[in-house]
């Protein structure tokens, strides 16, 4: 398969194989996630690199991926992706599968992407940092996305000098990053919390426990969906298994305050919040037109039945697929062609009838059923 078929192959889908499995925690998480920064000793951070300089990193990551401990780990067939040789549509659908960040999709020309098997594992090049490795588990998995990301750091290590103090620890472009340069975080899907008015309490608390709280895209963008992205804030002074522990204890906390909440809305306005699921399955079944902040909020309430037993017969990897389908890149992916707002807000409450509905336009065709 070539280079241009296999970047069609992963911006073509919306699903990415890791967000078909249901992971620990999995009817409030929705992915653990685990991002090292590194940069080779002897070059300037990526802002201040030459084009020469830049294209320079992209080869020796691309050199260093040709191993047979790469192919153990899931890249043996991993494909670095240009992003001067790859359509704009194809870098915003990168984004909105969550395999590279706002600001690579707009550096084009010095940037890359390396994707591995089931977009598990993904490296962006010359982001902010020469190296930015990611790993992708579904559910509450923050030790196995950290296993799997160290090893992936082993490797790269093993064959490319990181600039590295024994005082500082790795060192970034950015000096919130320096030291282990670790980013972990979880999203999160909180209805419970947001609909009682108690979500900006907890995820306050949350913050002033050194720890951030971010909307579905990370930095710099709003929740919406009801989703959060919770992260570490310190990268220094402290271990990486450390650091995911802190976080895993306190994400644990959150879920545990969200299920109570959501056990009491059951217990004591159960017919309204039946209602609220209910209204939320049949817009989304019939409607035929959807702006993105809608339909987000309605897929919410529709995750929050699902979650809880309410609604039956849908598979969560549907909503998770509808996470990333609905939005305007691979929207306009899927059309083949460039659609203005209006035209999307009908290809998406289409495309929403066709995976929730897959059979005749009926209620009675659903997918799934108000218990």
């Amino acid at each position: 398969m070539s280079r241009m078929s296999r970047l069609q192959d992963v911006t073509s889908k919306a699903l990415s194989r890791w967000m078909e499995a249901r992971g620990p925690e999995s009817d409030t998480v929705i992915s653990s996630r685990i991002r090292l920064a590194r940069n080779i000793e002897g070059l300037p951070f990526p802002h201040l690199m030459t084009g020469d300089q830049a294209r320079k990193v992209v080869d020796q990551v691309e050199a260093a991926l040709g191993s047979p401990q790469a192919a153990r780990l899931g890249l043996g067939d991993a494909e670095v992706f240009r992003l001067d040789d790859m359509p704009l549509l194809d870098r915003y659908v990168l984004v909105e599968k969550h395999l590279i960040s706002p600001n690579l999709a707009q550096s084009g020309e010095r940037g890359a992407v390396v994707i591995g098997a089931g977009e598990a594992v993904s490296i962006m090049i010359n982001e902010e940092d020469h190296l930015r490795v990611q790993c992708l588990f579904p559910g509450l998995q923050l030790g196995e996305a950290l296993t799997l990301a160290s090893k992936v750091d082993d490797l790269l290590e093993s064959r490319l000098e990181y600039a590295f103090s024994e005082k500082h620890g790795y060192l970034t472009a950015c000096p919130t990053n320096v030291g282990t340069g670790m980013r972990a975080s979880v999203m999160i899907h909180l209805p419970a919390l947001v609909i009682n008015n108690q979500a900006g309490r907890v995820l306050s608390t949350v913050v002033k426990l050194g720890f951030i709280v971010r909307g579905l895209y990370g930095e710099g963008t709003e929740a919406i969906g009801n989703i959060f992205q919770v992260s570490n804030q310190v990268t220094l002074g402290q271990s990486e298994a450390e650091t995911v522990q802190n976080l895993q204890n306190v994400v644990e906390q959150v879920i545990g305050k969200e299920k109570q909440v959501r056990e009491a809305m059951l217990s004591e306005i159960r017919a309204q919040i039946e209602d609220k699921v209910g209204r939320a399955y049949g817009i989304l079944l019939w409607s035929h037109i959807l702006s993105s902040q809608e339909a987000m909020q309605l897929l919410s309430d529709l995750r929050l039945g699902v979650e809880t037993g309410l609604i039956k017969g849908i598979e969560p990897r549907v909503l998770n697929e509808l996470l990333v389908a609905i939005r305007p890149g691979y929207l306009q992916k899927l059309a083949d062609k460039e659609l203005d707002p209006e035209e999307r807000d009908v290809k998406r409450a289409e495309l929403i009838r066709s995976r929730l509905n897959p059979g005749p336009a009926s209620p009675k065709g659903a997918g799934g059923r108000v218990s």
